[in-house]
């Protein structure tokens, strides 16, 4: 009882210290370290990739969009733009740079001026090795308040060369039927909204290992 009472104020100084630098002003924003999965509002699918390269294009990691809510392969790990410009659980800004990193494979969401198969837009792949790739895996993160809350649709618009991640519906075919296609237009519109949904959120708190995992 008596080690509580001496322990609360240091934990309360720790908390106002953590209000002063705004690390706690948004409790329900995504952090950065969380792992999340993200789904396109317009389209109702998750963005998602795997093991299968483009046929065409740069034959680079393919990335898609899929239905299912519980493939362990649209899992998306949100870092910083470089290391140590993201500290773990410090809540994203609206228009802070970020990388997106597939959990499974450790390559980055990428965009680059290679066309699209199905659409002709712009492709969008996975790229780089252990969460390493280039400058081409640099999103920006449009949303309208300070932060980006969970609950809200947010864009991702790409830094090199200024698309937003987007879905319109296309279909693939064999070996990855019925996933859509993900690529890059140059217009804002309803078709790249993405909402935060299931995932390892980690708390903006000065104890890294406190995490909500919804």
């Amino acid at each position: 009882m008596w080690a509580g009472c001496r322990l609360f104020p240091l934990l309360l100084l720790a908390l106002l210290r953590g209000l002063c630098h705004g690390r706690e002003a948004a409790p329900s924003a995504v952090t950065c370290g969380s792992v999340l999965k993200l789904l396109n509002t317009r389209h109702s699918v998750r963005l998602h990739s795997h093991e299968v390269k483009y046929g065409s294009g740069s034959g680079q990691q393919s990335v898609t969009g899929v239905e299912a809510s519980d493939d362990a392969n649209s899992y998306w790990r949100i870092r910083g733009k470089s290391d140590g410009s993201c500290q773990r659980g410090t809540p994203v800004k609206c228009g802070q740079a970020i990388r997106l990193t597939h959990v499974n494979t450790g390559k980055n969401l990428h965009t680059h001026h290679f066309p699209s198969p199905l659409s002709n837009n712009q492709e969008v792949s996975a790229f780089g090795d252990d969460g390493e790739g280039d400058d081409l895996d640099i999103w920006i993160v449009q949303c309208s308040g300070t932060y980006w809350e969970r609950e809200d649709a947010v864009r991702f618009k790409h830094i090199g060369t200024d698309v937003f991640l987007s879905i319109t519906g296309e279909q693939y075919g064999h070996p990855i039927r019925g996933q859509r296609e993900v690529h890059g237009m140059p217009t804002a519109n309803h078709h790249n909204y993405w909402k935060a949904m299931e995932g390892v959120f980690i708390k903006p708190s000065m104890d890294p290992a406190k995490h909500d995992e919804l």
